[in-house]
């Protein structure tokens, strides 16, 4: 026997009105939501999307759009994102940009004409077509990145996470510590280069710009600032690397070149993807990136139910992590 709308009221002992204001997206409180979609659960109940979609004008639907589906930082992210979504009845369609504009561009072209409930995106830079997806007024949350757009954003403190890093090192006892970072116009990779200056300012050391080298994030590209690096010459005792793919990159030149923990200092903003490391002392700075993406899927579906008001930021701190003694490949 198919269960309807009445049964599930009468298993989560509330009215069929805040059914229905449950799977409509709209504004419950959390106690009653929960009590509705368990009931549902237990009932194999699903409302007819169809029907739904035609009453509010948009799908089920959230688009994911993110740089790099490779890197496990946005994977976690992405599980956050999901995580939400499912509870209040929403899909969601994951984008993998590579950081090009084009394809973050194609991306929210579909969202539009797929007629989707709205985008949490990890944003390339104010391109064209973002800019004009938000003045069009759709429900779009950007997270991890900072930009102008009028748009609510969930970010991570990196000034905090590139200061905490380096201020790990230098109490360490290191006074050249580089930093292999990623490209100077995004927000996450500008800010932590903040933090790194900070760290030396508040011991009352000197900086050296010459310490700092601009990589893409990715394994190779740290691979070649870490190079870079070594080449200038620069005294270098120890080196922060500004995500978690440049630490693998940063590391396995250090390896190869001998030059590795304890006698050199190492320090990772993010965590380690898989295990690199041998018998090494790291420092690592934990993301919160899972819970940035349920912040920020909760804040989209909280305008898809028609929360109003201006642009909202959530902004999320990072945490010195345990040090790990012994690595093993």
């Amino acid at each position: 026997m198919t269960s309807n709308i009445h049964d599930v009221a009468a298993a989560a002992g509330v009215s069929i009105a805040t059914v229905s204001r449950v799977f409509n997206g709209q504004r419950v409180s959390p106690d009653r939501a929960k009590r509705v979609r368990d009931a549902a659960r237990r009932l194999n109940f699903s409302p007819n999307r169809a029907a739904r979609t035609l009453r509010r004008k948009h799908s089920e639907v959230i688009a994911l759009i993110i740089p790099d589906v490779e890197n496990p930082y946005f994977t976690a992210m992405a599980r956050g994102v999901e995580d939400s979504a499912q509870r209040a009845g929403y899909s969601v369609v994951l984008c993998n940009t590579d950081d090009q504009d084009e394809k973050e561009s194609q991306y929210l072209r579909i969202a539009v004409s797929e007629n989707m409930a709205g985008v949490v995106v990890v944003p390339n830079g104010p391109t064209p077509d973002l800019l004009s997806y938000v003045a069009s007024g759709r429900h779009v949350v950007a997270i991890d990145r900072q930009l102008d757009l009028g748009a609510d954003e969930v970010l991570l403190d990196n000034v905090a996470a590139g200061r905490m890093a380096t201020g790990a090192l230098l109490d360490a006892g290191h006074r050249h510590v580089g930093l292999v970072t990623g490209p100077s116009h995004l927000s996450s990779a500008h800010d932590r280069v903040i933090g790194w200056r900070a760290a030396y300012g508040e011991r009352g050391l000197e900086v050296d710009e010459t310490l700092v080298e601009h990589g893409d994030f990715r394994v190779a590209g740290a691979r070649e600032a870490m190079r870079a690096l070594l080449g200038t010459g620069a005294e270098i005792d120890a080196v922060v690397a500004g995500n978690n793919l440049s630490g693998i990159g940063a590391f396995q030149v250090l390896a190869r070149a001998g030059t590795v923990p304890p006698a050199f200092g190492f320090a990772i903003i993010g965590d380690l993807p898989f295990t690199t490391m041998v018998s090494a002392r790291i420092t690592r700075v934990g993301l919160p990136a899972r819970e940035m993406g349920i912040r920020a899927a909760d804040m989209l579906i909280d305008r898809i139910g028609g929360h109003g008001g201006g642009p909202r930021t959530l902004t999320l701190q990072p945490e010195i992590l345990p040090v790990e003694e012994d690595w093993t490949v």
